[in-house]
């Protein structure tokens, strides 16, 4: 194969996965039925890709008020990750935003531990944020744990929503924009 082919083959291959890509992003599952693309980011750990998030909700997200309306998180992940970790840094991260007791922080690990499954490049991990209600999670679009738990709800989300984030211009990007109008 000459060159010239190489190089047509390889743009085509290219094209074909961006178009793929596209297709896969416009066709959300059926966990974010009813909810609109608010904005989306990539996380990155000391340079590698973890994930790629994306906001999804009913109505436009305001970052002062974000905790007040039902959305979802969708992470698409870029690498395999124990679930066991990912719930432990998870809780990590809620402790951020909030004083956590030894006893609160087990039983929330616990339901995180159930929840979160070893991930693999391309897995999605999607929450749906209840208000005043708790989460469910889905792994690749099925159902896969609810927490009927308010606090914890507000506080696993918060990880990249809240003021106190880690990663506050992944929380802006996931907001849309500055005043999270988006």
């Amino acid at each position: 194969m000459d060159r010239r082919r190489a190089l047509a083959s390889l743009g085509s291959l290219v094209a074909l996965g961006t178009a793929l890509t596209a297709s896969a992003q416009a066709q959300p599952g059926p966990e974010l039925a009813g909810l609109k693309l608010r904005g989306q980011g990539r996380f990155r750990y000391f340079g590698l890709s973890i994930y790629d998030a994306r906001l999804w909700s009913a109505e436009p997200v305001q970052a002062a008020s974000w905790a007040e309306q039902p959305l979802a998180l969708e992470l698409q992940y870029a690498r395999s990750l124990v679930g066991r970790e990912i719930a432990k840094r998870s809780l990590a991260e809620m402790r951020r935003q909030a004083s956590i007791s030894e006893a609160q922080g087990q039983a929330w690990l616990k339901a995180m531990e159930a929840a979160f499954p070893d991930v693999k490049d391309g897995d999605r991990l999607t929450g749906r944020y209840e208000p005043g209600s708790g989460a469910q999670f889905f792994f690749n679009g099925q159902p896969r744990q609810r927490i009927d738990d308010a606090q914890f709800a507000r506080l696993f989300f918060g990880i990249w929503l809240s003021p106190q984030t880690s990663e506050p211009a992944l929380r802006e990007q996931l907001l849309g924009s500055r005043d999270g109008q988006g």
